[in-house]
């Protein structure tokens, strides 16, 4: 069971120390977003080139960006360990999902809330991970959506039947209130943003997320 928490959260004039408050994390979940894909901007690659240089744990770029298939590979060729794509984005999912792997990442493809899964489950084999959304796109600190929790059961489901190491990620609302149900549902890494940052001592909130979650793994 692993923890990212998303640096959305965290104190953008300080992300060097902000990144060392999370070295027990199995990840930094980074939030690319281009205001054309959502209704929102915050970083692109020069800033996740500069938290590569210093990050303690490897980075999760989402990025919530139009024309995925021209601007993701980059992210991947910079050192990002994982690079998630939006299918709703993508012309070629299969091909991007490819292009990750090839230039070094984990192949993540996400959905919206409206966006089903089933369409693209023979996409599988070149996907190493799929994010569930768990919040519409575009803004930190809204309210967990948990009529995305049978999305990420159908999905797990699709990886069992598939067999292969596929990750499955929920993103959006994720606190010690609901990472128990995102696990019960069969995810297996957490994006939490505010539950890690909002904290006193993140370190002991990632700790405290991770054994919420590994106590209600699914079956």
């Amino acid at each position: 069971m692993q923890i990212s928490p998303s640096i959305l959260s965290a104190d953008f004039a300080n992300l060097e120390a902000e990144l060392r408050r999370i070295e027990d994390a199995d990840w930094a979940h980074v939030d690319v977003m281009d205001n054309h894909f959502v209704p929102n901007l915050t970083l692109g690659l020069p800033v996740v080139e500069a938290l590569l240089a210093v990050t303690p744990v490897p980075l999760d770029c989402h990025l919530m960006i139009e024309d995925p298939d021209r601007w993701a590979p980059a992210y991947a060729e910079a050192g990002a360990g994982s690079v998630t794509f939006h299918v709703e984005a993508a012309r070629d999912p299969r091909a991007l999902a490819r292009a990750l792997r090839a230039a070094g990442a984990r192949s993540g493809m996400a959905l919206k809330p409206g966006t089903a899964w089933a369409p693209y489950e023979d996409l599988l084999p070149d996907l190493d991970m799929v994010l569930v959304m768990t919040v519409e796109p575009g803004f930190g600190g809204q309210s967990f959506m948990a009529d995305q929790l049978a999305k990420v059961t159908a999905v797990r489901q699709s990886v069992r039947r598939h067999g292969g190491e596929v990750w499955v990620q929920v993103d959006g609302g994720v606190s010690a209130e609901t990472i128990e149900r995102c696990a019960e549902a069969g995810a297996d890494v957490f994006v939490a943003g505010s539950a890690v940052y909002g904290a006193d001592d993140a370190g002991a909130a990632v700790g405290r997320l991770r054994e919420l979650a590994t106590r209600h793994r699914h079956a």
